[in-house]
């Protein structure tokens, strides 16, 4: 018979591997990304893979302090954010997409 704790620690390590492959493909959209808006959006997706990552741990651990980090990472993330993004329409640059529709 298979244990609740065998079955968590499963989850736990399915979820990890999981989250490392969004982890490569993210930082590839970082690094690729053809606009900055994009770059942008793939930094706050590493923000919430981060948050993932925490949680897991936290729940493979035990330890409930893992949870107020990751929801005070994940304030700070979203400031970032708005930051960028206020940073974005300052510059009146959108993209190349918006580029072409306004030409």
């Amino acid at each position: 018979m298979i244990t609740p704790a065998a079955i968590v620690s499963t989850a736990a390590f399915a979820a990890l591997g999981i989250l490392c492959v969004a982890l490569f493909i993210t930082v590839w959209r970082v690094i690729a990304g053809p606009s900055l808006p994009d770059r942008i959006l793939a930094l706050d997706m590493l923000t919430g893979i981060a948050i993932g990552f925490i949680a897991v741990v936290a729940v493979r651990t035990g330890f409930s302090l893992y949870i107020d980090i990751a929801i005070a990472l994940g304030l700070v993330g979203f400031l970032a954010t708005v930051a960028f993004a206020r940073f974005v329409l300052s510059r009146g640059n959108a993209g190349p997409e918006t580029r072409r529709r306004s030409e």
